[in-house]
């Protein structure tokens, strides 16, 4: 049977939102009704301009409150997530202990131009992120940490030389989707060379869903609030099932 549902704010359903967004006007009274008017066409009414800050001559940074009139069904919405049993580092030592008879190594990089380097360090260093140790303190892993700016064909390479298991790739720079350009070369660069099926490949980054990367052609997508042992969990379970089926 349909549930229909709208945002939560004081009462269930009374449908109260807030946004945040930029726009290309002066912060003054004009400013602020071009803020409320757009908000308008998003279908939000009651809009309130509770902030306004100046980021240049030109441009304003506003938060609007209102409600929102539209409504969901959350059962027509279809969503995919990493289907894998999660295990702590421990449990994860022991499964490739048990089930593989060597080291299991880990190539990751920032790739394109992507400067940024807090997401595979969090994954892959030993310090890891939050509490949360990264690849190189487990045992079994060698885990490989390129770093940042790494061409597609660098890092493929480098999976190859090092005989790589694992490809782990992150994202950070999102403007224009150009991960998207980026992810998808790779891919495309692992198919021509006919090595796709030779590695686990998996992405991550603030902007990346497990939806995502199967559309991409990835085996599996983490997002934030991620850490190794979801990327290790899921990894050494699919080699498995890989290496069954060879």
């Amino acid at each position: 049977m349909s549930r229909f549902i709208r945002p939560y704010g004081d009462t269930m359903n009374d449908g109260k939102v807030q946004l945040s967004f930029t726009l290309p006007v002066e912060n003054n009274a004009h400013g602020e009704a071009c803020a409320k008017a757009y908000a308008e066409t998003l279908k939000i009414h009651d809009v309130a301009v509770v902030h306004a800050e100046t980021l240049s001559e030109e441009y304003t940074f506003f938060v609007v409150y209102g409600t929102a009139s539209e409504q969901l069904d959350p059962s027509t919405i279809k969503a995919t997530e990493v289907e894998s049993d999660v295990m702590d580092k421990a449990e994860i030592e022991a499964f490739i202990e048990k089930n593989f008879n060597r080291t299991l190594t880990f190539i990751g990089a920032s790739t394109g131009t992507d400067a940024h380097t807090v997401g595979i360090d969090a994954i892959m260093n030993m310090k890891g992120y939050s509490g949360h140790y990264g690849l190189e303190r487990y045992k079994h892993i060698n885990a490989i940490n390129l770093g940042s700016q790494v061409d597609n064909e660098a890092l493929l390479e480098a999976a190859i030389e090092h005989q790589a298991d694992v490809i782990l790739i992150s994202q950070t720079v999102t403007q224009k989707d150009v991960h998207i350009q980026n992810l998808t070369a790779f891919i495309e660069l692992l198919e021509a060379e006919n090595k796709r099926d030779d590695f686990i490949v998996i992405i991550g980054g603030a902007r990346i869903s497990h939806h995502l990367a199967k559309e991409l052609g990835y085996d599996a997508g983490f997002g934030p609030k991620k850490f190794a042992f979801h990327v290790a969990s899921f990894a050494v379970q699919a080699l498995l099932e890989k290496e069954k089926n060879v």
